[in-house]
């Protein structure tokens, strides 16, 4: 296996080493990789800068990632990007560490929380086509059993709404799996009353498409704009943990975001009173899902800086907020969480849907720029509170430079101002 490895690595050339690290081959690709993508194939590849704290972070899940890679037709390598930086261009990488799936002249770019299950998976659906043909009942069973989210066509491949199923498909491909079977294997394990049919697979429940309202020229295009859009609000749990890594992607719903914040450490525990709040919440969103699933996404989140940002200002725990995904307007309840009742939270949600509650918050340019003020202010404080000394490194020098730029300036004014007075004065003498 090691010889066969080496070999491959000597056939691709430019490659600068291979590290090795409990039977985990890393490849470090070089500048002949540009040519070396076009000769096919799928790479996963990893982007990165030595001086980059999260890139260090990523090293110790992207040798997880290779590990589940390696009996895949996938390849895993990363590139350093400040050796490499004609690579770096190439693949218009802006971003520190930045993840790829490359097959030739395609390229998709990872936008998820970066763990080794989303990797993973985000790296095997865009290895496989579009919508995966399931042809045996065990299949099936094993795919519902990995109680993952998928989605799932249901009759004889043919016609408009398998047509718009698999364009839909290939363009969020990304972002989930899909499938197809046939009405008699389908029907052992999901109830169908109409085919064909298309269903989301979620959290041990199946929920129907049905076509939506619109004015359209056509019943094409009508579906498609339909279903594109309820695959993209029917992807995500219905409480998901959100995160940097995919507030993005739930903020593509367009629905109000529904943001329970409570505190955890490091071994992700979280207190007992900010559970149960975070366990009410849950409880109201799942026995009430068919009054706010079109309006709210709601999800929970342990990330303060985050939530910070988007109220402009240090919150208490436990905390409840809504966040309009269209107008980036947030909402807050008056009450406090803890005491909050689920007829409370449920009244709350209805004032935000009403837009009779309180608002805040927004998308103009003086709220970003105050945004931008707080984020510095709060960032600056953080790093101040860990280390002061390298913070205040940090500051001074760059006022360092500048003051000397300026100082330099002015005095080269003065100097040569003196310098014409001085001549005036020898020309008067003579």
């Amino acid at each position: 296996m090691r010889l066969l490895n080496v070999i491959f690595i000597l056939q691709v050339g430019s490659f600068i080493g291979v590290s090795h690290s409990s039977s985990k081959w890393i490849l470090e690709l070089g500048d002949n990789f540009i040519d070396v993508r076009r000769d096919g194939g799928y790479w996963l590849v990893k982007f990165y800068t030595p001086w980059c704290g999260q890139c260090k972070r990523l090293e110790p899940i992207w040798a997880h990632v290779v590990q589940a890679l390696k009996n895949t037709h996938i390849r895993v390598g990363k590139v350093d990007c400040t050796t490499f930086p004609n690579i770096a261009k190439a693949f218009d990488i802006a971003v520190y560490p930045t993840i790829k799936l490359i097959k030739m002249d395609e390229e998709f770019v990872f936008k998820g929380d970066k763990n080794v299950d989303e990797i993973v998976n985000f790296a095997i659906r865009l290895s496989g086509p579009p919508v995966q043909h399931v042809a045996r009942s065990e299949s099936l069973a094993n795919i519902k059993n990995m109680n993952q989210l998928f989605f799932m066509y249901v009759g004889d491949q043919k016609g408009l709404l398998w047509n718009t199923f698999y364009d839909v498909a290939s363009k969020m491909q990304a972002h989930a799996f899909y499938y197809a079977a046939s009405e008699d294997l389908a029907r052992d394990h999901v109830d169908i009353h109409t085919l064909p049919a298309v269903f989301v697979h979620k959290e041990n429940s199946h929920y129907f498409y049905t076509v939506g309202e619109g004015n359209f020229k056509d019943e094409a295009e009508h579906l498609n704009f339909s279903m594109y859009n309820w695959i993209n609000e029917e992807r995500f749990e219905t409480f998901p943990k959100i995160t940097e890594g995919n507030i993005d992607e739930i903020l593509l719903t367009k629905k109000y975001i529904v943001l329970v914040v409570v505190e955890e450490n490091k071994l992700f525990q979280i207190p007992k009173e900010m559970l149960e709040f975070r366990n009410t919440v849950e409880s109201l969103v799942r026995r009430k899902r068919d009054k706010y699933h079109k309006r709210f996404q709601f999800g929970w989140t342990s990330n303060l800086e985050l939530v910070n940002n988007i109220a402009m200002q240090i919150v208490s725990l436990p905390y409840l907020l809504v966040l309009n995904s269209t107008t980036f307007h947030h909402h807050i309840p008056e009450d406090d969480p803890t005491e909050m009742t689920p007829d409370a939270i449920d009244m709350f949600l209805e004032r935000v849907y009403n837009q009779t509650a309180p608002l805040y918050g927004g998308n103009d340019l003086a709220v970003r720029l105050y945004r931008s003020y707080f984020k510095a202010r709060t960032t600056l404080g953080d790093r101040w509170r860990g280390n002061p000394v390298l913070t205040t490194v940090l500051l001074a020098l760059p006022l360092g430079f500048l003051s000397f730029i300026l100082y330099s300036c002015c005095c080269a004014n003065i100097l040569d101002a003196e310098e014409d007075d001085e001549e005036e004065c020898h020309e008067k003498k003579d």
